[in-house]
């Protein structure tokens, strides 16, 4: 059996969001800025998407930016932010996604920013008391903190800390990457700055995603050369990437209550399951409480195999991570679980669910885990 649970990294393609990346990519070939019949045609097609995340996100459609993903939009978010508005200081966490954590670290060296890392409470989640006391005590502030940890899965109560940015002038941008296409996000409700999306994360296809710009902000743009996105992202668009996203949006939104009753259900099965055959399991982050239904983070017990587990997953048809997918190269570790006290000694994998996955491969996956588990685990 093969088992996908790998999916906070990327999600297969769904095949209606192929069906509409297709003619766009065989028939609908114009470039989006001639004025011939070919490109107004390419042209209509982007702004229709706009119009349909907008619609989905409830915001304006010139509130929309379509980029290369979610990296590109946390850069330009917290670049051009700091940059416009003359912040001298920053606010983020020690748990963020190093598309976040890296840029201010290497703003702060530079002199550009000091940076401020909040307080995490016991399991994982975001100290909002230290938050309030950073940004009273600092002058005016930028504050990311991602909607939801791709590692372990901890919700940011994002209206809160939003309530709270407002409180104090600060520009507040949040990493929503794993969040868009799972939960419904109205930014109406929200006193956020900038929100990101990545296509990829909710089957779409991979290279294309968006940053939601408040209209009660403007910054200026993080790549230019062209007019393209209204003057704020130069470069040709990536038009069936476009049209893809759009689509898996769109789709996400119309089967989301399905999908998150069928996604919470293997997680909450898989917790059980573990915990019934492996003992001494434990699971990082607040896996049981206010936490991603599509993640679930696993410590198990202590093993001479460590490294090699992940690898003997692969081996038996599953995949699973070590961590983030943008980090998995390193050997230095999971920055995540290092800062919220993880026994580092302690192999943990992150499992990632998503509509495709099944009862029957968790079964099986908790299987080979038993089979593996007791070889390496040290007498």
């Amino acid at each position: 059996m093969k088992v996908y649970l790998d999916n906070a990294a990327t999600t297969p393609l769904d095949k209606e969001v192929l069906d509409a990346m297709l003619p766009v990519m065989t028939e609908h070939y114009g470039n989006p800025s001639s004025i011939h019949a070919w490109g107004r045609q390419t042209r209509a097609a982007i702004e229709q998407a706009r119009k349909t995340v907008a619609r989905l996100i409830n915001c304006s459609p010139s509130e929309v930016f379509f980029t290369s993903g979610g990296t590109e939009a946390d850069n330009m978010a917290i670049r051009c932010s700091i940059q416009e508005f003359g912040i001298k200081h920053a606010i983020t966490s020690p748990i963020e996604h190093h598309a976040v954590l890296h840029t201010l670290e290497s703003m702060a060296e530079r002199g550009e920013v000091k940076l401020s890392l909040v307080k995490l409470t016991p399991n994982g989640h975001i100290d909002l008391k230290h938050i309030e006391e950073l940004l009273k005590t600092n002058e005016r502030s930028f504050v990311s903190l991602m909607h939801a940890n791709n590692e372990i899965g901890n919700l940011l109560p994002i209206k809160e800390v939003g309530d709270i940015c407002k409180k104090y002038d600060a520009i507040f941008h949040s990493d929503t990457v794993q969040t868009v296409g799972h939960y419904h996000v109205n930014v109406k409700d929200l006193n956020v700055h900038f929100i990101n999306c990545a296509a990829h994360k909710f089957h779409g296809p991979k290279g294309i995603g968006f940053i939601y710009i408040n209209s009660d902000i403007h910054v200026a743009p993080l790549i230019w050369g062209g007019a393209q996105e209204r003057n704020m992202r130069g470069g040709t668009e990536n038009v069936y990437g476009i049209i893809g996203l759009a689509k898996a949006l769109e789709i996400a939104e119309r089967d989301l209550t399905a999908h998150q009753n069928h996604i919470q259900g293997l997680k909450t099965y898989m917790i059980q399951q573990l915990e019934k055959h492996i003992p001494g399991v434990v699971f990082n982050g607040d896996a049981k409480g206010n936490s991603l239904y599509t993640v679930l983070n696993v410590c198990l017990p202590p093993t001479e195999n460590a490294e090699m587990l992940v690898f003997n997953l692969d081996i038996n048809g599953i995949a699973a991570s070590a961590g983030s997918a943008c980090s998995s190269g390193s050997n230095v570790g999971s920055h995540v679980l290092r800062s919220i006290g993880t026994d580092m000694s302690r192999p943990s994998v992150r499992f990632s669910f998503s509509k495709y996955n099944t009862k029957e491969e968790i079964d099986y996956t908790v299987t080979k885990l038993k089979e593996l588990f007791p070889v390496a685990v040290k007498a």
